[in-house]
């Protein structure tokens, strides 16, 4: 058997030669990219496109102006008004009692009723004290006539001198005695010390009084005080004679008005406050002693302000503040109104009107209903409706 042996036969290992890819896959792969970059662009490009046209739409369809209603800031004079609060208090008030002590024998009056100055209210026992009244009213005769005596015989010459000393001590003395007398008797009717109304009544007949025992309350109703506080700092500007305006909770919107008459002319040093006191005339009397009061004191006037109404200002932690209305045209001309928010700086407030010290001028129009649909910018378009009337009872302090 012969073996051949091929001489390009080495030792080294045989390579294979790699295959060719066929044509059609290569194909295949550029399709797909291709379709894959044709889907990927066309959603980049729908989706700029998509945007481009929300963005558009919204250009093109801007909300209508909100509907507010508008005012003028005025220049109008502000009332300088100062608040405080403080009670009523009668100018005559007494609990009526005896001097002496007694059982009552009658009343004389009726509880709640309308009494005049000297009216007897309570008699108490004073029997035996109209008897030592009857008793030195006869020691007066009889020394009275014994005096005319000793003075006839001692003007003749017929008695001396010293028993006209004695008649006249004798007669002095008994009518002194009648005086005494008279006086206790006076201590036992007790009478009303002034003009007033009586209250409930304390006593019944037969009850024995010990002196100082309240019968009745008596008080004065035509006049009363109004007391008051005000700060150290307010004392300055308070003076005897100025108005002051009182409202109490028994008669809502109504309002009764006094002048001062006195001022504490001490500072409490534990209040710093000072005490001021008011005359109120009540001829109605309505007004009772002891009522809770809020008083208003009217000071000499300021000058004009800038004002607008209350509700043209919203009030918020980080400060008072208005919508002010100014006119701006846009880019096609045309002209429109926008709301931006200004802060203001606010002082006093009175019948429906508030103070603006810093932020507004006279003229400016503001919105004074609608701000709570309102952000700073928007369009607004003024209302035809008018502005919100002031109470026909406007507060006063």
């Amino acid at each position: 058997m012969n073996i051949q042996s091929e001489s390009h036969i080495s030792g080294q290992p045989i390579k294979e030669k790699p295959a060719k890819r066929p044509v059609r896959m290569v194909r295949w792969f550029i399709i797909v990219s291709l379709l894959l970059v044709v889907l990927v662009g066309g959603l980049v490009g729908f989706n700029a496109f998509r945007s481009h046209m929300i963005a558009q739409f919204f250009a093109n369809n801007k909300p209508p102006p909100a509907s507010v209603t508008a005012v003028e800031a005025k220049t109008e004079l502000i009332p300088n008004l100062l608040t405080a609060v403080g009670d009523l208090v009668a100018v005559h008030q007494v609990n009526v009692t005896t001097d002496v002590s007694g059982r009552i024998t009658d009343i004389l009056f009726t509880a709640g009723s309308h009494v005049k100055a000297g009216t007897p209210l309570v008699q108490l026992f004073d029997a035996p004290e109209q008897g030592d009244l009857a008793s030195f009213k006869a020691q007066a005769t009889v020394g009275e006539l014994q005096l005319d005596r000793a003075k006839q015989l001692a003007s003749r010459q017929f008695g001396p001198q010293s028993t006209v000393d004695t008649a006249q001590a004798a007669y002095d003395q008994a009518k002194a005695g009648i005086a005494k007398t008279e006086a206790l008797i006076s201590q036992k009717l007790v009478r009303a010390p002034f003009e007033g109304d009586l209250g409930v009544r304390m006593v019944e007949v037969g009850q024995y009084l010990t002196a100082g025992t309240q019968i009745v309350s008596l008080t004065d109703l035509s006049v009363l005080y109004a007391n008051l506080t005000a700060t150290e700092k307010q004392s300055s500007q308070i003076k005897v004679g100025q108005t002051v305006r009182v409202k109490v909770d028994a008669y809502p919107g109504r309002i009764f008005e006094g002048k001062i008459t006195t001022i504490e002319p001490q500072i409490q040093t534990d209040t710093r406050n000072i005490r001021v006191q008011a005359t109120i005339q009540n001829p109605d009397r309505i007004l009772k002693p002891g009522m809770f009061a809020t008083t208003t004191i009217v000071l000499p006037d300021n000058p004009p302000v800038v004002t607008v109404p209350e509700t043209a200002v919203d009030y918020t932690l980080y400060g008072d503040s208005v919508f002010l209305i100014t006119e701006k045209k846009g880019e096609d001309g045309k002209t429109t109104l926008t709301a931006d928010r200004t802060f203001v700086k606010t002082g006093n407030r009175a019948e429906g009107h508030v103070e603006i010290l810093k932020g507004l001028k006279a003229g400016d129009k503001v919105v004074a209903v609608g701000q709570i649909k309102l952000q700073s910018g928007m369009p607004v378009a003024i209302s035809t409706d008018p502005p919100p009337p002031v109470p026909a009872e406007p507060p006063r302090y």
